[in-house]
């Protein structure tokens, strides 16, 4: 059996993307203070000098450690910077990495510096000599690293939003103009239908094999739940209202977090106000709903009657829809209200791709026939498959060339620093 996260890449191409990918993350901590990036707000948050850090350690751990020729720049980096990999060795653990003062900022700085040189040099001299294996390592460490951009962001807005200066990590470009989007509802054929990769171009190991399902015929929601109308639950008191919930749910809100709206809404002086990465703002109504839990997400579809996807039902709806929409690249630094062609949403749905995650209703289990790749990498998806939850769709934060139909991103339910927004399906 193949190993499709290790699949065969152009090495013509790799030089070129490694340094666009690395030059990418290093425009997103040009705002930043050496002190905002020192931080851990939460266990669930890493420090984005530790992002810096883990997304080298995988290049020199996975790539150049095995070449005789290589030298550690730092030998306790590999257990500093090593997040979950049991099969390389010992690791810092999660929940205290903001009390790692040093390695300095500049340190860690160097370091991405000297690792980079080091394995762009071989990719512009001679990429084949790294062999078929490590070359396919090196695109996963892309991916990897694109992940990492969007965990930094989603990390560095809960370290700003813990603060009650409500400090800003980038000004705010002018909103679009719009009008509110109406809401349709559109029939999707169900089935028997093929989900998962195809094969062509790169892939995580969770997206394979491809496999047949059967999926019913539903209705979906042209386009995701806006903040107007998850304000309508709130004020309705649907925090309040336990017949709404999952019993795992009530009981995570009544003994750990008193939830009583989204995250990062807060009223003051009467008003609702939004924590955004452009700092505090009056809550926009017409845009789409975002950091909600999987817990939030169901108990507000079952608010209106309706539910939420599954993650067969998603991707037979999203497989033929172009991957366009807000994403990192436009940097917008928020979800956007949609202001396409009003047509468009009367035709098929619309912003399935960007802008918030939709949680799914599918637990992140493996596909039939799965099975991780060998080595250390195959602790990149696999282990978790328990207990957490499937979203889909790519947000904001996600590079463009990252999202695909197939993607599975997937959280714990009560978890909700993440961009996690709503797409109702109703059945037919």
């Amino acid at each position: 059996m193949n190993e499709p996260a290790l699949a065969p890449v152009d090495p013509s191409t790799l030089a070129r993307r490694f340094e666009a990918v690395r030059a990418a993350t290093l425009a997103l901590i040009a705002p930043l203070e050496p002190e905002d990036m020192q931080v851990q707000s939460m266990a669930d948050v890493s420090p984005t000098k530790w992002h810096l850090g883990h997304t080298t350690w995988f290049f020199e751990t996975f790539v150049l450690e095995p070449r005789p020729e290589h030298r550690p720049f730092h030998p306790r980096f590999r257990e500093i910077f090593n997040s979950y990999y049991q099969q390389v060795g010992d690791r810092h653990p999660r929940p205290d990495r903001g009390l790692l003062t040093r390695p300095r900022l500049r340190e860690v700085l160097e370091y991405r510096e000297h690792v980079e040189s080091q394995l762009a040099g071989i990719l512009h001299r001679d990429p084949e000599s790294l062999g078929e294996r490590a070359l396919s390592l090196v695109e996963l460490g892309l991916h990897h690293e694109q992940q990492h951009q969007e965990l930094m962001l989603m990390d560095i807005k809960h370290v700003l939003g813990s603060n009650p200066l409500d400090p800003r990590y980038r000004p705010e470009r002018a909103p679009d103009p719009s009008t509110p989007a109406p809401l349709h509802w559109h029939r999707v054929d169900g089935g028997l239908v093929e989900i998962g990769h195809d094969g062509r171009g790169f892939g995580y190991d969770n997206e394979f094999p491809r496999h047949r399902a059967w999926v019913e015929d539903v209705e979906i929601a042209s386009r995701p739940v806006t903040n107007r109308e998850l304000l309508e639950f709130v004020e309705d008191g649907g925090y309040l209202e336990p017949t709404l919930w999952l019993a795992d749910a009530w009981d995570h809100m009544q003994n750990h977090d008193p939830w009583s709206a989204p995250m990062y809404w807060e009223r003051r002086d009467g008003r609702w106000m939004q924590f955004t990465l452009h700092g505090l703002e009056p809550l926009r109504l017409d845009e789409p709903a975002t950091h909600l839990s999987y817990y939030e997400a169901d108990a507000f579809a079952r608010w209106t009657g309706y539910r939420l996807p599954t993650e067969d039902e998603w991707e037979n709806i999203a497989h033929d829809l172009p991957v366009e929409g807000n994403f990192a690249d436009d940097g917008r630094w928020h979800p956007r209200a949609y202001t396409g062609d009003s047509a468009d949403s009367e035709n098929r749905p619309v912003q399935m791709f960007g802008d918030v995650w939709e949680w799914t209703q599918s637990h992140y289990s493996p596909y039939p026939g799965f099975r991780a790749p060998a080595g250390a990498v195959g602790e990149y998806n696999g282990k978790f498959m328990a207990n957490q939850f499937v979203l889909r769709g790519g947000c904001w934060a996600t590079p463009k060339d990252h999202v695909r139909a197939t993607y599975r991103n997937f959280f714990h339910p009560w978890t909700r620093w993440h961009f996690g927004g709503v797409r109702l399906v109703r059945d037919v």
